[in-house]
Parts: C-alpha cells; structure tokens; sequence
C-alpha cells in the first residue's frame, strides 16, 4: 500500500488515476480546487481517500493539502503532478494574459507542488515522482506550440529532477499521453477563443478544426491509461519517459527519424565548429 498525492483529481486523467490507485488498494490524497466533487465521486472510500482542496497557484493552498496529507498518513510515497490546462492557437495568436495563466498552472504550478512535496521524499529517502506531459512535450505541431512549450518545460524539469533525486532513493517518471478520450479539448479545459489570423488557416487553424471533431472521439482510453501509470510504480526500474497511447509512439518514431537525417545531412557543419 502506497500514499498517493494527485493534483488535479476531479475529472479527466486525473481522476481515473485516483480511481485505479484506489482500486489497487492504496491511499489516496485527492486534490482540486473543489474538494467537494471529489467526495461525491467516492463516496464509500472514506478511510482510503483524504480530499482536500488545492489550488496550485497558491502557495499557501499547496502546503496546507501536504501538511494534511502527512498528518493524515505519516508520509507520501507517490506525487502526481496532473493539474494543466491548454491553449489551441498559432503563436501570434496567443494573447499575453492566457500564456502567462498557462505558465501558472502547467510550470510554476507543477514546480510548487514539488517544493512543498520533494521534503518529505527525501526525509523518507523514497517516493516516485510522476508529472504529466503529453504528446506535444516531444513532438509538437502547429496551434499546440505554447501548450507544447509548458510541456517541455515539464520534461526538461522531470528529467533534471531524476537525475538530482536518484542519489535519494526518488523516482521520476514523465507520462506522455497522446489524445485521451477526457474532457480535455473541452472549453473548460482547452483555451482556444483567440483573435482569429487568416493566414493560419492551413496550419493552426486546420488543426484547430481537426480538434473539434476529435474531441470526445480520442484514441486513448483514460481507464487503461491510469491503471499502466498506477502499475508503472511497482515496476523494479519505471521508466523515466512512458508514452500511452499509439498515436504518442507514432509521434516520437516520426519526430526521431526526422532528428536523425537532419543531424547526419549537417554533421559536416556541426563538426566543423570545433577548434582545430
């Protein structure tokens, strides 16, 4: 039995997370910004489930749900960090105020969460922390480049961390979905009422079309998805990149091959910068 702390618990991916975390028999401190919907959602797992709510741009909000939690449970063992929201438009297009609400949620957000969390980890000398990007956070596409830029702040932040926790006794792992059936592309969650630019229309606004008739036809079922994340963490050695669902595979094999024959048609220039 684990302690689990997940953010963002009260819909989508994330609340499929405290589902299967809670149907493997683990603990779970659920967090949102309106704890009582997580209640709702569960309501005979009273002993195995602490909800609370949090906000992750607060910080005050943040610390208080941690300090709930050890006191409540003696200590975590498992961070999610899953609370996110989206943005659907060409670079030029993104206004000022929703980029900078993004960075809020999707980096600062993320990064204070684990100040208030990484403490107790390294006091217990164990835990796994796993934060959640996407598909866009290896291999982005027009309309998602903001989007996509918080997500690989989020990998380069997780793959960093691994490195600096290892010694520890602390696991990371970066979960990279591809396009789940949730409510993501949902106004709620997807930020896409933007000014408009017609030259875009074949690149961004394609995309963005393409959106609207995907949504709530994704690919990727949320149910095996956050059963393999809850799974993942009795793994001997979890990987610290895990990619869920076809269309991610396809989009890292794509975006590789692409790496590799531009790096090998420049190589001539690349080595030719060094000091004799």
């Amino acid at each position: 039995m684990s302690i689990w702390f997940i953010t963002g618990s009260s819909r989508g991916l994330g609340l499929e997370i405290t589902r299967a975390a809670l149907a493997a028999g683990h603990q779970v401190v659920a967090t949102a910004r309106k704890a009582e919907a997580l209640r709702e959602q569960f309501p005979d797992a009273a002993d195995a489930l602490l909800a609370v709510p949090l906000d992750v741009t607060d910080p005050h909000s943040i610390q208080a749900a941690v300090d709930a939690a050890v006191h409540r449970f003696g200590r975590i063992d498992v961070l999610v960090n899953n609370a996110g929201t989206g943005l659907l438009a060409a670079i030029e297009e993104s206004d000022d105020a929703a980029v900078r609400r993004m960075y809020e949620t999707n980096v600062f957000g993320l990064l204070a969460v684990q100040r208030a969390v990484l403490p107790v980890l390294r006091r217990q000398r164990s835990g796994h922390v796993i934060n959640i990007s996407s598909i866009v956070g290896f291999a982005t596409s027009p309309g998602w480049g903001i989007y996509a830029s918080t997500k690989f702040a989020v990998e380069a932040i997780g793959e960093t961390l691994a490195a600096e926790l290892a010694p520890l006794g602390v696991r990371v792992t970066l979960v990279e979905p591809g396009f789940f059936r949730t409510d993501f592309l949902d106004p709620v969650s997807l930020h896409s009422n933007v000014e408009i630019i017609e030259d875009y229309a074949p690149t961004a606004g394609a995309v963005r079309n393409a959106m609207s008739d995907l949504n709530h036809s994704q690919p990727g079922d949320p149910v095996k998805g956050a059963r393999a994340i809850v799974d993942i963490v009795q793994a001997p050695e979890p990987p610290l990149r895990l990619q869920l669902g076809a269309d991610t595979l396809q989009a890292y094999e794509a975006k590789l091959t692409r790496v590799r024959e531009e790096m090998n048609a420049w190589r001539h220039v690349t080595l030719s910068t060094d000091h004799d």
